[in-house]
């Protein structure tokens, strides 16, 4: 198991062990899970880890990572539309992947569903500026550099998305990360003449005084930007029952 604490997926443990504070008789949920590495990163923490994605060649991967772990399963599966019976699960999470998701509305209700009522939700993700123009400017130069990107949301946007779902925020934090342009573009596999058109969409931009709400900036013979990555811990709660006006 120590091989598995190391790099990216212990540092990921850490976090979520300090925001999430995982009681250890869990079932948990990886929504998206990609690779795995945050079911990987929930699997010493809880009673049993749950990762679901679309993709058959990512969850490949992330079943060749788990060996070792005897508490976490994968399984192929739409985010949209979640195979498992209601309130399945105490904990659930999901890990940058709301903003490839086009109907945001309907994975935050499907992961609702399947978290038991008083259970948590963990969302991670990139969130955009509250000003219109901004976030405009930032899902473009995201949807260039990735095609399967839909939409950045803002804080406001999950906000409104959590109460839509009777869901109670217990805990929010932001934490800012910076990159540099060409590095930030390879993460996406977007390599070669695919960038050009980031790096003029970014000329554009910097030549109209506007960042993206991302501080975009020259940095020597490149560019540099901060993403704005929120932390939202959020509860299920019952849902009031809807009264009949006399």
């Amino acid at each position: 198991m120590a091989e598995h604490a190391a790099g990216p997926v212990g540092g990921l443990r850490d976090a979520v062990t300090r925001f999430a504070e995982p009681r250890g008789d869990e079932r948990a949920l990886d929504v998206g899970t990609g690779t795995g590495p945050l079911a990987l990163a929930l699997a010493p923490l809880v009673r049993e880890v749950v990762g679901i994605d679309l993709v058959p060649e990512l969850l490949a991967h992330a079943r060749q990572a788990a060996a070792g772990y005897d508490n976490v399963t994968f399984v192929e599966g739409d985010t949209l539309a979640l195979p498992f019976p209601n309130s399945s699960f105490d904990l659930v999470a999901t890990s940058r992947t709301v903003h490839h998701v086009a109907r945001p509305e309907l994975a935050l209700a499907e992961m609702t569903r399947v978290t038991r009522i008083g259970g948590r939700l963990l969302i991670v993700d990139e969130i955009a500026s509250a000003d219109p123009l901004e976030a405009l400017a930032q899902n473009r130069i995201e949807h260039l550099r990735d095609p399967a990107h839909a939409r950045v949301l803002s804080d406001g946007d999950f906000r409104s998305l959590f109460d839509a779902n009777w869901l109670v925020l217990r805990r929010f934090e932001v934490a800012r990360e910076v990159h540099d342009l060409d590095s930030f573009l390879a993460l996406a596999g977007c390599e070669g003449p695919a960038r050009q058109p980031v790096h003029a969409e970014v000329d554009s931009l910097l030549a109209r005084g506007q960042t993206a709400g991302v501080d975009l900036r020259r940095a020597g013979d490149g560019y540099t930007l901060t993403l704005s990555i929120a932390w939202y811990l959020v509860e299920r709660r019952v849902p009031p029952v809807p009264t009949t006006a006399i």
